[in-house]
């Protein structure tokens, strides 16, 4: 009674099992290749930007977009605001103090 129980169960699992499909698109990459070709289509992401993209896919059957499934893509935070902001507050007190200086000799 046992065996065909066991038979049963293990034949039900390897028969419900989802095949698993490789992953196309690397996460770890913001820029991906797809490549067209006698022997079938493939997409590798391995590019940092488009302009590297594009040096490979020359003179290819190729083309380059972005890897919609970046994993490090995220939004400019509060740090990166305050950067610019403090870097345009330095350029300007700067054009100020020259603007000063300029005044000073003519007059």
């Amino acid at each position: 009674m046992r065996i065909p129980a066991l038979l049963i169960l293990t034949t039900v699992t390897i028969l419900t099992a989802a095949p698993t499909l490789a992953q196309t698109y690397s996460p770890d990459y913001p820029v991906c290749l797809q490549a067209y070709g006698p022997k079938g289509d493939y997409i590798e992401c391995g590019y940092t930007s488009l302009a590297q993209c594009a040096l490979s896919a020359s003179g290819r059957a190729a083309q380059c977009m972005i890897n919609p499934y970046f994993a490090r893509a995220q939004v400019p935070g509060n740090h990166v605001i305050e950067g610019i902001l403090a870097s345009t507050k330095y350029i300007l007190r700067r054009l100020v103090r020259g603007t000063d200086q300029f005044h000073r000799t003519i007059l």
